[in-house]
């Protein structure tokens, strides 16, 4: 496991190393939890529902990789670690890459093209991410 992060850390890479912060891993999961509580609420817009899925979904991915005490400078780095931070399969880490996507068309192109379905898929993976950081034992005080 120590291995794919140590490979994608270092100068010019996307991870760095960085001690584990008990309050910011706190921080990371609670902003994610309500959020994807509210991507829950169908009352909302199916593009307000993905965009707040896709957050809380980023923000468990990153709580995870600090907690194993890394840092990245690339949003996308946090899903496809998925398998080495929590153990998750493929399953959820391609489609947590496809909502990057999907995300970046989004916010660098303005096509947002989601539907109820991508939304749906969105929110079951989140809560397999939030269920495996939930399971993580406590981060140690520095």
């Amino acid at each position: 496991m120590t291995y794919a992060f140590e490979n994608l850390a270092g100068p010019g890479k996307p991870l760095r190393a960085e001690p584990p912060d008990a309050r910011e891993f706190a921080g990371l999961q609670r902003s994610a939890l309500a959020r994807l509580k509210d991507a829950s609420q169908p009352a909302l817009s199916v593009e307000g529902r993905f965009d707040l899925g896709y957050n809380a979904a980023h923000a468990l991915c990153l709580a995870a990789l600090r907690w194993h005490g890394y840092r990245s400078s690339n949003r996308y780095i946090v899903f496809q670690l998925l398998p080495h931070t929590l153990g998750l399969g493929l399953e959820v880490w391609r489609l947590l890459s496809k909502c990057h996507d999907i995300r970046n068309l989004g916010e660098y192109e303005g096509d947002l093209n989601v539907d109820e379905r991508i939304v749906a898929d969105l929110i079951a993976a989140c809560h397999a991410v939030a269920a495996k950081v939930a399971a993580l034992p406590p981060i140690e005080p520095v």
